[in-house]
């Protein structure tokens, strides 16, 4: 952990030289450099960074610089590259930070975002040439924008993957991969909102005029960072409760992610929308915090379960709907979370639904809830192979389990895998690897019964 840090503060150290190298032709006396465009351009990035720190907006307003983005550009096309790399600096040092080790990721924003503006000013001026007029009019302007914008992408995309490289000790490779894609079309947008803004900088209206594409932009991004949080604040709320869940009952710790994974994976090879596999994941995810209404001692007991103590058991999908009854975003995964364990044949409970009666979401969180269930290597016996799992679910399709959502889970199986044994995952998806021989081998046992009480998380009775 030490060796990784000290690679991260190397790296940090050595893009903050670069980006000192960057400034340095700006500072030289008599480098011409157009200090009253540069302390405008700068000041009005300051102006942008400092509301992110101060307590009377609450963390409203959009914390990443990429709100500002279109704000660097204009000053890549405005400025001379020494110039321009310097716009970034002061406001990125003063900027908001929300995890730890401020100082250290202040001084990365501001090396990062100097190398980065650096780098497209530099493209502007090949393609335009130096001095304050450089900037061509429309639509010639457009190709040098675009050139500058997509070095713009491909430096932050770079620098952004190098860093995680270095922090986490991920080959460059994986720690690369997917950042340009992800962020070049926006970047592209930023480019044409520079280019407005520096038009109207240098037009007869002046650098007022350019706050007016500005603003509309700033707007944009709070309303983005706004959602990106409520976001946040769901997956806080979904890990809370299944936290919670695996607290109470540890005999099933970790169950609740895979049955969402597991979820997901149906749901895609049935062509569900992206929003109703999301919906669909959380369902999953939280189809047992019901349990949490169940008395610690019935969840924990070691041998059978009586016929009073079963019926407890079997009020956990209620209590559950009424935990997240509230929870406006579940929409439909409240219905799955109340009927998961009904039946197609209308023996399940809590109120015997039968056939298309039981809402869809339930039918897919009822056979990856029985699917992990038999896979998962629980204290009191060992887990089923994968292959023996899936034969039992389909034994089983048409009277306990919907058919259609048993052959999407061996399609998808078949297409993907299944590495629920050797794979924690969280609210938000990330992936946890376990360590080694505790992989997919080790599902690979001889199949034995269930538990006595036949209540394992919905298997086959």
């Amino acid at each position: 952990m030490r060796a990784t840090r000290g690679a991260a503060r190397a790296h940090i150290l050595a893009v903050a030289l670069v980006a000192a190298l960057c400034v340095l032709p700006a500072l030289r006396p008599g480098a011409g450099t157009p200090w009253t465009t540069l302390a405008l351009l700068t000041g009005l990035y300051l102006a942008c960074e400092l509301p992110g720190r101060c307590p009377f907006f609450g963390g409203s307003v959009p914390v990443s610089a990429g709100s500002f983005f279109p704000l660097l550009l204009a000053a890549a096309f405005l400025l001379p590259p020494a110039a321009a790399a310097l716009v970034a600096v002061p406001g990125s040092l003063i900027g908001r930070v929300e995890k730890p080790r401020a100082a250290a990721r202040r001084i990365w924003r501001a090396a990062q975002l100097a190398v980065t503006v650096w780098a497209a000013s530099s493209v502007h001026t090949l393609l335009c040439g130096p001095g304050p007029g450089r900037l061509p009019g429309l639509p010639y302007a457009l190709l040098p924008a675009c050139a500058a914008a997509l070095a713009f992408s491909l430096v932050l995309a770079a620098l952004d993957g190098s860093i995680l490289a270095a922090a986490e000790r991920l080959p460059l490779r994986r720690a690369w991969a997917g950042l340009l894609p992800r962020s070049l079309g926006p970047h592209l947008v930023h480019g044409l909102a520079g280019l407005m803004m520096a038009v109207l900088w240098s037009s007869s209206y002046g650098p007022l005029a350019s706050l007016f594409v500005l603003l509309p932009m700033y707007i944009s991004c709070w309303v983005f960072a706004q959602y990106h949080r409520e976001h946040a604040a769901h997956r806080a709320t979904i890990r809370a409760l299944v936290h919670a869940v695996d607290i109470k009952d540890t005999y099933t710790r970790g169950h609740s992610e895979r049955v969402g994974r597991a979820s997901v994976l149906i749901a895609r090879e049935l062509g569900m929308a992206q929003d109703r596999v999301e919906v669909l994941r959380f369902a999953g995810i939280l189809h047992d915090v019901g349990k949490l209404g169940v008395p610690t001692r019935v969840l924990r007991k070691d041998g059978p379960l009586t016929p009073e103590e079963r019926r407890v058991i079997e009020l956990h999908p209620e209590y559950g709907h009424e935990i997240v009854r509230g929870i406006g975003f579940l929409g439909e995964a409240r219905a799955a979370i109340l009927h998961h364990h009904e039946r197609l044949d209308g023996s399940g409970y809590p109120y015997g639904l039968s056939g298309r009666r039981i809402p869809e979401f339930a039918r897919v969180v009822a056979v990856a809830d029985a699917f992990d269930a038999m896979t998962s290597t629980r204290s009191y016996r060992p887990g089923r192979p994968v292959p023996a799992a899936v034969a039992e679910l389909k034994r089983c399709a048409g009277t306990q389990f919907d058919p259609q959502m048993v052959r999407a889970l061996a399609r998808g199986l078949e297409r993907h895998g299944w590495s629920g044994a050797t794979t924690a995952v969280t609210a938000d998806d990330a992936r946890v690897p376990l360590p080694r021989g505790e992989g997919a081998g080790a599902l690979q046992r001889p199949v034995r019964p269930p538990s006595p009480d036949g209540l394992d998380s919905g298997l086959p009775r």
